[in-house]
C-alpha cells in the first residue's frame, strides 16, 4: 500500500508549476492532500476542486493505469467543482512533467 508521504511526492513530482488554483485531494483510506502549483501537501484546506477516491485509485491514475476520465465515468473518482476542471486536473496528474 502507498503511504500518503509517497503519494504527495508523486502527485507534487506531477503538479508543481502546472496547476492553476487548488485541488483537495480526498482519499478516504489514506488521508486528504491540498495541491496547489508549490505541490502537495498534508492538509484539509478549502480548494477550487475536490477529488475523492480510493488512494489505489489516484496511484492508478498517476501510474498511466487508469485514466481520469474512465475512473469518474465508472464512479471510482467523485468531484465536487468543475468536471471540466477535474479532467484537466487529472490529466496533468496522469501525466509525468517534462522536467
Amino acid at each position: 500500500m502507498t503511504t500518503l508521504n509517497e503519494m504527495a511526492e508523486l502527485i507534487t513530482a506531477r503538479a508543481r508549476g502546472r496547476i492553476r488554483g487548488s485541488v483537495r485531494i480526498e482519499m478516504p483510506d489514506l488521508g486528504s492532500l491540498y495541491v496547489d502549483e508549490t505541490g502537495a501537501t498534508e492538509r484539509t484546506q478549502e480548494a477550487d476542486l475536490t477529488l475523492r477516491a480510493a488512494a489505489s485509485v489516484f496511484s492508478d491514475i498517476a501510474n498511466g493505469v487508469l485514466d481520469p476520465a474512465k475512473a469518474f465515468m465508472l464512479r471510482k473518482l467523485k468531484v465536487e467543482g468543475s468536471p471540466m476542471r477535474a479532467l484537466k486536473v487529472g490529466t496533468i496528474l496522469s501525466t509525468p512533467s517534462e522536467s
